[in-house]
């Protein structure tokens, strides 16, 4: 996130009539550009803030039910949450004390078996709906840092590293297999959908990699956009999201082509952007971005409004998910949890 930040004292010391210019210039550069479409307010707000027990960047959370009653949150600085009534209360769980500052970037579930990865090469085991986490030791010689985890059945995982690397286990962790011959190159944001697809954003957003489930090689495509690429993810069906700096956010009914929809601006173009989205269901869209930012759109991305009572939460949101159409969470920092409730 790009922060602005003023010097008063500098401010003072401007002449009126310099001042006066760069408040022009300024209202001039954060004019709608092309592309902005009408922003409204969102009267009902169907989030609650969850009270938590850590300070701590919240990054991932998945759940052991369909249902989506008991779950796990993890995050930086060895990060690990429990949640047995729906994500309402989170009690801390500890992990070994050489984890306590890890930073635990993804977890996943499929029932009672699941699965953690993070840095430094961190891979943690479950096979009771998380009463006991083993530790499986990684090589030294892997790609990059484990960054995703995808649970997939009965002893069988997917893992991702930070270079693109992608290992298939079907041994509970002993053994991986690589899926693709070589790996890409530094990635920040990596998304998977359920017929094991990857949409990958390199480090500095110019350009992203499309896996598809039998090739041995990423696919990549130029950004479209003069703006970089912030993150990108899934809709349903053949549908994805991209999102530029700038907060611009565009679609692709087909994520095989590499053809997007024209950027559009929902509101004033932002200097902190947006971070994250996520689908609720096959038409509503929630998008998350810097210093509280929440936007919703009922329509697939048509019409869009925002969520103003949130703006008093002291805190970047990063991601938006719905484990179930029902039940959905925000995560931040500084231990930021929302929880999707309407009245």
């Amino acid at each position: 996130m790009v922060k602005r930040v003023c010097n008063r004292v500098q401010w003072r010391r401007w002449g009126g009539g310099l001042a006066l210019g760069l408040w022009l210039l300024w209202a001039i550069l954060w004019t709608p550009l092309a592309g902005a479409v009408g922003l409204a307010t969102m009267r009902e707000v169907p989030w609650q803030v969850v009270e938590m027990p850590t300070d701590a960047i919240l990054l991932d959370i998945a759940f052991t039910d369909a249902a989506a009653v008991h779950g796990w949150l993890v995050g930086d600085k060895g990060t690990l949450l429990e949640t047995e009534d729906g994500g309402v209360t989170w009690a801390v769980r500890t992990v070994p004390a050489e984890l306590s500052e890890a930073y635990l970037s993804s977890i996943s579930f499929a029932g009672e078996e699941g699965w953690i990865v993070g840095e430094p090469k961190v891979l943690l085991h479950t096979t009771d709906g998380g009463k006991q986490w083993e530790r499986l030791r990684l090589s030294e010689k892997l790609p990059g840092e484990p960054m995703k985890i995808t649970a997939l059945g009965p002893l069988t995982a997917e893992m991702v590293t930070t270079v693109g690397a992608i290992y298939r286990s079907t041994d509970g962790g002993k053994n991986w297999k690589a899926l693709v011959d070589d790996a890409i190159g530094v990635l920040k944001n990596i998304a998977r959908d359920r017929e094991g697809h990857y949409l990958g954003v390199s480090s500095r957003g110019s350009f992203y990699v499309l896996y598809e489930p039998g090739s041995r090689a990423w696919k990549p495509f130029p950004r479209e956009s003069s703006r970089r690429i912030q993150n990108m993810g899934f809709g349903p069906g053949t549908l994805a999201w991209k999102l530029n700096q700038g907060a611009e956010i565009a679609f692709t009914e087909d994520f095989h082509t590499g053809k997007w929809s024209k950027p559009i601006k929902p509101g004033k173009t932002l200097s902190f952007g947006y971070l994250g989205a996520g689908f609720q269901n096959d038409h509503d869209l929630w998008v998350v971005g810097g210093s509280a930012l929440l936007i919703h759109s009922p329509d697939g991305g048509k019409t869009w409004e925002q969520v103003n009572k949130l703006a008093n939460v002291p805190a970047n949101f990063y991601a938006v998910t719905f484990p179930t159409p029902e039940r959905g969470f925000i995560l931040g920092q500084r231990g930021t949890l929302l929880r999707y409730a309407p009245a």
